[in-house]
Parts: C-alpha cells; sequence; structure tokens
C-alpha cells in the first residue's frame, strides 16, 4: 500500500464594503508577490485601498500568520491579501500560529483539523503524505504553481509561512488537477524588517530537533532583505528497524527598488534518510505497533530535492500588473522494503511477504507571465487577467516487485535483503504544458460579483518502457469556471459557483474530468476576530481510475468509469477572547460509485469510495491562564467508518483522538511547548490490503524556543 490579525479586522468595515474578488482572480494569485520596504513605509499610515474589484488590505503584517489563527486574506501563493469573506469557495488557512500551537510536524499533522480532508490513512506507510480532499487525492501546490513530479516528497512544514487548503479543485485556475481540492504551501520569505526563531525539540522515539529561522534588511534603503531557514532532525518511528531522519536549508533574497517593482530568489535544499514502511501487521488480529515484520536490511527511503525559485512584479501605476513566477527542481526518490501479504483464509503463524522498491529520478521547470488589468466604470469595477503558463517536467523510475521467503509472526526471523531481483518495469516519462487563460471579474454595486474564466491546457506526453517501446499521446483541454458573489452586509457573503477540473492525463487513456457546484456562506462578525463557513456541494468525476490489489498481490490501476461526492463542509475559527482561540469543523460526505466495474467483471455500482468517511468533526481550543505564563491546549478528531477497497468489503471503525498541548514562558521570547498527539494512544486499523496498518501511535515531544 503504497496577536490578532489588526490589520485585516480593525479596517475590514472600510475595506470589505467595496468590492472584493479573491480566489477567483487567480492564476494572479499563482505568482508569490514580496512587498517591498517602500510599499510598507509608503502606507503605513494610510487607510486601505483597492485594486478594483481585488481587495487589498494595506495594513496587513506580513507577519499576522504567527499572531492569529484566524486568516482573513487567502494569498494562494501572493503576498496580496485577498478577502476570504468574499471568495467564492470554500477555503481553510492553516496559519503559523495554529502549526505552533500544535506543533505540527508533517503535512499530514497540519491537515488534520481540517474539515472535508482526511489524512493518514495508510498509517505506517511513511513514503508520502496521505490525505484527500473530498473523498479524492488532493492536488498540490507551492507558491501556486503545481508540485508534479515532485509530489511524492514529503513536505517541510517549518519551510512554509501557511497551508492553504481549496475544496474543489479548478483547473481553470490551477491547470490539471484532481476535483476534490488542492493543497497551496506559501514559502517563507524576506521581510524587512530584523526577526529569527531558533529551537530545539527532543520527543518521543529517540526524536532529536533543532532549526532556525533569521532574516533582516540588509542595507539602510530597505530595497535588500535577507532570509535563511534551517533544520535538522535525527529520529526513529514507533516501529523497530525504522528511521527518520531530515535535514531541511532555505535561502532568499528579495530586492524592491522601488514601490512599484520587486523580485525575490529562493534556494532550497530537501535530504531525507528515513524507513518507508512497518510491513504491516497480520491480518489476524491486532498487534504491537511497535513491531517490525519486514526486513530490516531493506528498508530505506532516501530523497533528495533541490529547487529554486524566482518571481517577479512590477505595477505601471496605471492599472496594469506584470507578473512572473518561474521554479526549477531536481529530486532523486529512492525506497524499498518488504510487506506482508497475508490472506483471511490463512492458517498457522507463516505469512507470506514481497518485495517492493522503486528508484526515481525526476526534474521539473514551471512557470507562468501574467497580465491583470483593473479599471472602474462608475459602479462597475473590473478586473482582467490574461497569462500563458509552461511546464516540462521528465521522470525515469526503475521498480522490482516479487515473492520473498515469508515470516513466522510468532517467532520473526529475518532473512536478509533480497538479492537478484531484476526490475520488472523501467520507465522514462516526458511531460510538457502549454496554457493560456483568461479569467474577468465583475463588480456590481458594491454588492454582486460575476467571475467568469476560461484555460486551455495543450499536453504531450511520451514514455519508453522496459522493452524500450516507446509512445506518445497530446491532449488538448478546457475547462470553464463561473461563479456570483452576494455580499450581504459588511459580514456575511453568499456564493453560488461551477468549476470543472481535468486530471494529469496518462497515455492512451481519457483524462479524468470532474464538476462541481457549490453553494456557500460566509460569515466574519465585525466584534469579534472570527471566521465562519459553511458550504454544499455535488461533484462528480468521469474515467476516474483507481489503485486496485490484484490476488498475486501486485498492485494495478483500474478504470471503474464515474463517481460522485455530495456533502456539506463546515468550518469555524475564532479568537473568542484574548485567551482563548477555537477551532471547529465538520464534515459530512455522500460518495457513490454512478457506473464501473473492475477488470474482474465485478459491478462497482452504488459502491462508496475507498476512504472516504461519512462524517468527520474536529475541534481544537487554546487558553492562555490569565495572570500566568502559561498556557493549554486540547484537541479532538473523529472519523467516521470508511471502506477498504473498492467492492466495500472490509470497513473501519468510526474513532476519536484526542490531542494536547502545553506551553510555559521561562522568559521574555523563550518558551516551552509540550505537545501529545493521541493522548490515549488509541489504536485502529486505517489501512488494509493484504496487511493491517495502523494509526501513529501516542507521540510526545517538547521544544525550547528562543525568538526575536
Amino acid at each position: 500500500m503504497t496577536g490578532s490579525n489588526t490589520g485585516g479586522i480593525n479596517t475590514r468595515a472600510s475595506w470589505q464594503r467595496v468590492t472584493g474578488v479573491a480566489l477567483l482572480c487567480a492564476p494572479l494569485v499563482a505568482v508569490p508577490l514580496s512587498a517591498s520596504a517602500q510599499e510598507e513605509s509608503n502606507v503605513s499610515e494610510k487607510e486601505p485601498y483597492r485594486l478594483a474589484p481585488i481587495i487589498v488590505n494595506a495594513q496587513a503584517a506580513t507577519n499576522d500568520d504567527s499572531n492569529t489563527v484566524v486568516a482573513q486574506e487567502l494569498w494562494v501563493g501572493g503576498k496580496v491579501p485577498t478577502s476570504i469573506l468574499n471568495t467564492p469557495a470554500s477555503v481553510s488557512v492553516i496559519t503559523e500560529k495554529e502549526i505552533a500551537q500544535r506543533s505540527a510536524s508533517t503535512t499530514e499533522e497540519v491537515l488534520q483539523y481540517t474539515p472535508g480532508v482526511l489524512t493518514d490513512y495508510y498509517g505506517t506507510d511513511d513514503r508520502n503524505d496521505y490525505f484527500k480532499i473530498r473523498g479524492f487525492q488532493a492536488t498540490t501546490y507551492r507558491d501556486g504553481l503545481t508540485l508534479g513530479s515532485m509530489r511524492g516528497v514529503r513536505e517541510e512544514p517549518f519551510a512554509y509561512e501557511r497551508v492553504e487548503v481549496l475544496r474543489g479543485a479548478n483547473s481553470t485556475l490551477f491547470g490539471p488537477a484532481d476535483p476534490g481540492g488542492s493543497v497551496n504551501f506559501v514559502t517563507k520569505k524576506p521581510r524587512f524588517e530584523r526577526f529569527g526563531q531558533g529551537y530545539v525539540t527532543y520527543g518521543s522515539f529517540d526524536h532529536v530537533e533543532s532549526g532556525i529561522d533569521v532574516g533582516d534588511s540588509l542595507n539602510e534603503e530597505q530595497t535588500l532583505a535577507y532570509r535563511f531557514t534551517g533544520k535538522i532532525q535525527d529520529s526513529d518511528r514507533e516501529y523497530d528497524h525504522s528511521q527518520d531522519d531530515n535535514k531541511f536549508i532555505m535561502g532568499g533574497l528579495t530586492w524592491a527598488p522601488t514601490a512599484f517593482t520587486s523580485a525575490t530568489v529562493i534556494l532550497d535544499y530537501l535530504n531525507t534518510e528515513s524507513s518507508p514502511n512497518s510491513g504491516g501487521y497480520p491480518l489476524d488480529r491486532e498487534y504491537d505497533r511497535s513491531k517490525f515484520y519486514g526486513e530490516p536490511d531493506y528498508n530505506f527511503h532516501d530523497v533528495e530535492r533541490t529547487s529554486i525559485s524566482g518571481n517577479f512584479t512590477h505595477d505601471f501605476d496605471n492599472g496594469f500588473v506584470l507578473r512572473s513566477n518561474l521554479r526549477y527542481s531536481e529530486l532523486t526518490d529512492d525506497f524499498g522494503y518488504v510487506y506482508l501479504s497475508d490472506s483471511s483464509g490463512r492458517t498457522g503463524t507463516m505469512v507470506n511477504r514481497w518485495i517492493f522498491g522503486t528508484d526515481n529520478e525526476a526534474e521539473e521547470l514551471n512557470g507562468n507571465l501574467m497580465l491583470q488589468y483593473d479599471a472602474r466604470f462608475e459602479n462597475i469595477d473590473s478586473s482582467t487577467i490574461a497569462g500563458v503558463e509552461y511546464r516540462d517536467a521528465s521522470t525515469e523510475d526503475k521498480s522490482v516487485s516479487a515473492l520473498t521467503a515469508p515470516i513466522d509472526v510468532a517467532n520473526p526471523v529475518y532473512s536478509g535483503a533480497p538479492t537478484g531481483v531484476a526490475p520488472y518495469s523501467h520507465n522514462k516519462q516526458d511531460y510538457t504544458t502549454k496554457a493560456v487563460f483568461l479569467q474577468q471579474n465583475l463588480s456590481f454595486y458594491e454588492r454582486f460579483i460575476v467571475t467568469a474564466g476560461v484555460r486551455n491546457d495543450s499536453m504531450d506526453l511520451s514514455s519508453t518502457d522496459i522493452s524500450g517501446v516507446k509512445a506518445s499521446d497530446n491532449f488538448s483541454e478546457t475547462s470553464f469556471r463561473g461563479a456570483l458573489t452576494y455580499i450581504v452586509n459588511d459580514e456575511i457573503s453568499t456564493y453560488v459557483s461551477m468549476v470543472e477540473s481535468v486530471a494529469p492525463p496518462t497515455i492512451g487513456v481519457t483524462p479524468e474530468r470532474g464538476k462541481q457546484y457549490e453553494l456557500g456562506v460566509k460569515y466574519a462578525p465585525m466584534g469579534m476576530n472570527a471566521l465562519f463557513s459553511a458550504a454544499i456541494y455535488d461533484l462528480t468525476q468521469e474515467d476516474i481510475t483507481i489503485a486496485v490489489v490484484q490476488p498475486n498481490g501486485s498492485i494495478e490501476r483500474e478504470t471503474i468509469g464515474e463517481s460522485r461526492v455530495r456533502g456539506l463542509d463546515l468550518e469555524a475559527k475564532a479568537e473568542l477572547t484574548e485567551n482563548l482561540s477555537v477551532i471547529g469543523g465538520y464534515s459530512y460526505m455522500e460518495s457513490e460509485v454512478l457506473r464501473g466495474t473492475l477488470r474482474t467483471g465485478a459491478s462497482l455500482k452504488g459502491k462508496e469510495f475507498t476512504a472516504a468517511p461519512e462524517h468527520s468533526a474536529s475541534l481544537w481550543g487554546y487558553y492562555a491562564l490569565p495572570g500566568t505564563n502559561m498556557s493549554v491546549g486540547l484537541g479532538a478528531r473523529y472519523i467516521g467508518a470508511y471502506y477498504f477497497d473498492a467492492v466495500n468489503s472490509a470497513k473501519s471503525d468510526a474513532t476519536t483522538l484526542f490531542d494536547a498541548a502545553f506551553n510555559y514562558q521561562l522568559a521574555k521570547g523563550t518558551d516551552l511547548a509540550v505537545n501529545v498527539s493521541n493522548l490515549l494512544d488509541e489504536q485502529h486499523v486505517v489501512g488494509s490490503g493484504t496487511a493491517d496498518y495502523y494509526n501513529p501511535g501516542r507521540e510526545i515531544t517538547a521544544k525550547v524556543s528562543y525568538s526575536w
């Protein structure tokens, strides 16, 4: 198996009254935009202003995300905050403060309190970050550009200022994407001020970690700034013969010679040496999570990724703004492990095992260029965005899979690393995308916002397989979106939208297409730093393919036809008092296969999606005890039962997990934070096929940090 957001809150009445369009305007927001020192100094004494119809809160501080759990603006890769209240989509923002409160160290941990998102459904399969949105695999982006062939890497949350979740993916905004939703990681960028943080952490499973994040302006004119972020981790995992080590460094420079021009370059390097899998656990009963049934000598996952990113923006000060973004990445991702191939009819304690391994190399160049024009005509505001995007990705992978020596689960004796296994697959693939897009936003009388968008992606694919057989294919896919937002008053907005998606295609396979209808309402009360949202949706996708475990233990992708999910997402994020913040969410999903059969001929009509619970909910509260230097946090996550396989033959148990946090300020700028995930050490099966996979057990970390 495989403090408060003062800029965004106190002035919201003055700037949200006028028209606001947010996510509607990306691809604009697909480009990181670094604010210059001149911009900050020139507008700090002024009232907020707008670029019609995009609301810009000029007083919004660049580090608001470290001071509040309630994001009022959506960045989606840009530094121009746009009002979430008036965004016609269901979105969530996990801020730097929320990440710190929960001490989330993986993407799965970052997302686990977000409605509509299911994480960690493969348990101790630790190769990737596993998460779904609205029942579908999520597409991931970094600063608005797809991670594409970099998707297999477990992202480092310490590298990011915030993580943005967009439920209901939109190919008009981002290009080829799955329909359930998208996750956008917003990179930490230089700021024109002196700041810094250093920390050390010790925790369960011999977890030792230290990190630093510093930056400052490099000249008196404040036209050049830098930022350096680094982390090193040495750790095990909860099962025997495991490893979870990583190193990450990132440096960035921002040059802002005028209030209208800025450019940023960021270089980062990630290196991980870890174990990919526990080998799974036998199907007959519950086993201790520390057990290991793989092979110690063949249990490795080595990743190296280097990326260099650049972005540029220039405001012509006449309604036109030019933006560009470019990133180049190289990746090596090699893993190998042995896993159990058990069956419900097994007798005795000997269990068959398979080996599986892949060596992968990838490189990717992607970028875009966009021109935006804003204009006002009495009671009508217009914003037009036209752009082009280019992506060139190549991968080469070699995989092995074979039956290997069985193991006695009652008395494990390891047989050593397998030898002489020939690759069953060796592929070289090239993927090129050229896209053009147009987005039009019209605002009428400060109440109605109409959005329309169209994008065409021309995709060329080629591959060479292990036999030297070459194949190629090309696709031209056009996607549309439309939305209507009604601003009821300064606190409430409603919207209705239709969005389309085109999933990344494969050679000889019809691209999966999705369509979603959504109706939503949002409420941001004036007297409170809070945001409440609700959305109902109907989402369908055609030509679905899924991974299916075959009788021989191998995994193949099979087309099942058309699927639909209908549901409700509720979210509340509020700082109720100066001392108390609360985050809550609830999701209801009704998933169904409308048509399709497996290769065996078995019909899947009427079956539910795999790993798609009907109900899920979460609640996190964090309270600073008055008159003390202490804060406490407590969270609960409810995950309803879901099916493990496409034919719905086995199902998980519904469960509730608890998390806790404690923080004590040792001195000014110095804090001790203790976090406990899965407080009660609850254990259940989260995934099951040829073996069972359990949820992570209790983990305790203690971190001492110093900030300035």
